[in-house]
C-alpha cells in the first residue's frame, strides 16, 4: 500500500455497476484508485460517463498498461466469462494481489453447473476452490483467507437475506416457495434496450428468463431449496429490486416467529433492517444505499406468509456489497465508504 492507502484497479469501469463502484470508492478514505480500465473508451475521463464523479482520476486505460506490482486489489465488473481468464493470468504471478469479481465467474462451485447455466466451459477451474462466495451478513468464513471474492447476484442477494436464516433454523418448508422479483432496468446493463426490445419499455413491465434466470443457480447452491418457483420482472425505473416471497406454512401466525428470528439474526448487522410485521415495503428507502429492508406479512390465505425484501441492485446487489467485502478483507469498518 502507498501512504497507507489501498491501491485499487477497476476493470469494466464504464458500465452501470463499474461507475457505481467508482463513485462509491471516491467516498472511501482508505483507498486510492490507481487504474481505471476499459476496452472501448481508452484515453477518456471517467467523469464523461458519470457526472457524480467529481474527483480527477487517471484516464481510462487498457488493462495491458497496468503495473500490477503497484496494485493491491482488482475489482472486475465485466460480463460473465471474462474475469476468469484475467484472474487466471494474474493469480500466481502476483501473489500480493486480491480480486473481487462482480460477475458470475466464481459464484458456482461446480464447473458442471457453470457450464449448464452459462453455456461455456470455465477457464479457471483450479481457482474455483480458492474463491469464496460472500454475502457478508451470511458468510461465516474469514474473507482474508481468500484472494478471490465472488460477489453474489442482485436477485440472489435480496432473496437469500430474507430466506437463509429461516431455512437454517427450519422455520419454513424449503420446497414450496414462490418468488416474484421486480428490478429496475439497470440490472440488465447498458445494452438493456437490445435485450428488451419493447415499444413501450419505459412505461411497461415485463417478465423475462422464465424458469431459467441464472441467479437460480445461486439459490440452488446456497439455499438448497427444491420445487420452488422464481421469476424476475423488469420495471420502468432505473434502480432497485423488490422481491415478494410466498411461503407455505402450517399456520400464518408463524409470521410473528419468523419476524422475531430475523430480527434476532440481523440484530448487529448494520445494513439489514427488519422493518416490521404486516407492513408493506417498497424500494424507496433503499435506493442509493447499501441497505436491505425486509418485512414479514400474514396473508389472506391462512397457510401462507409473504416476505418482502428490497435492495438497490447497483449497490447492495453489486458495487456496495463489493466494497463491504473489501472492508472485511482489509479490516476496515464494515460500513466505511457506505454510510
Amino acid at each position: 500500500m502507498s501512504n497507507d492507502k489501498l491501491n485499487i484497479a477497476v476493470v469494466g469501469s464504464t458500465g452501470f455497476v463499474g461507475l457505481e463502484l467508482i463513485y462509491l470508492l471516491t467516498k472511501h478514505p482508505n483507498v486510492k484508485i490507481k487504474y481505471l480500465c476499459s476496452q472501448n473508451n481508452i484515453g477518456k475521463n471517467i467523469n464523461n460517463f458519470d457526472k457524480r464523479i467529481k474527483r480527477k482520476f487517471p484516464k481510462l486505460c487498457n488493462i495491458k498498461n497496468v503495473n500490477w506490482n503497484t496494485v493491491n486489489l482488482l475489482f472486475l465488473s465485466l460480463p460473465t466469462g471474462r474475469a476468469q481468464s484475467i484472474i487466471k493470468k494474474l493469480y500466481n504471478k502476483f501473489e500480493h494481489l486480491n480480486f473481487i469479481d462482480l460477475s458470475a465467474d466464481f459464484r458456482l462451485k461446480s464447473p458442471t453447473e457453470f457450464k449448464k447455466w452459462y453455456s461455456s466451459r470455465h477457464q479457471a477451474q483450479k481457482l474455483i476452490d480458492k474463491s469464496i462466495y460472500s454475502i457478508p451478513e451470511l458468510n461465516t468464513k474469514n474473507l482474508s483467507n481468500y484472494r478471490i471474492i465472488s460477489n453474489p447476484g442482485c436477485y440472489a442477494t435480496s432473496i437469500q437475506l430474507a430466506l437463509k436464516p429461516l431455512i437454517k433454523k427450519n422455520l419454513i418448508k424449503n420446497n414450496r416457495i414462490t418468488i416474484d422479483s421486480k428490478s429496475g432496468y439497470s440490472g440488465a446493463g447498458k445494452n438493456f434496450l437490445k435485450k428488451f426490445q419493447a415499444k413501450n419499455f419505459f412505461s411497461s413491465c415485463a417478465s423475462y428468463s422464465i424458469n431459467k434466470h441464472r441467479h437460480m443457480a445461486e439459490l440452488d447452491q446456497e439455499l438448497k431449496i427444491s420445487n420452488y418457483v422464481f421469476n424476475p420482472h423488469i420495471i420502468p425505473t432505473f434502480r432497485g429490486i423488490l422481491s415478494s416471497i410466498y411461503i407455505d406454512v402450517k399456520n400464518n401466525k408463524l409470521a410473528k416467529k419468523i419476524y422475531i428470528e430475523l430480527k434476532r439474526f440481523y440484530k448487529n448487522k448494520y445494513f439489514v433492517n427488519i422493518k416490521g410485521l404486516n407492513k408493506s415495503l417498497g424500494t424507496n428507502d433503499v435506493l442509493n444505499t447499501n441497505k436491505c429492508e425486509i418485512t414479514i406479512n400474514m396473508s389472506s390465505n391462512p397457510k401462507k406468509i409473504i416476505i418482502f425484501s428490497a435492495i438497490d441492485n447497483l449497490i447492495k446487489g453489486a458495487a456496495g456489497q463489493a466494497i463491504q467485502n473489501m472492508n472485511l478483507i482489509y479490516k476496515f469498518k464494515e460500513n466505511e465508504g457506505l454510510r
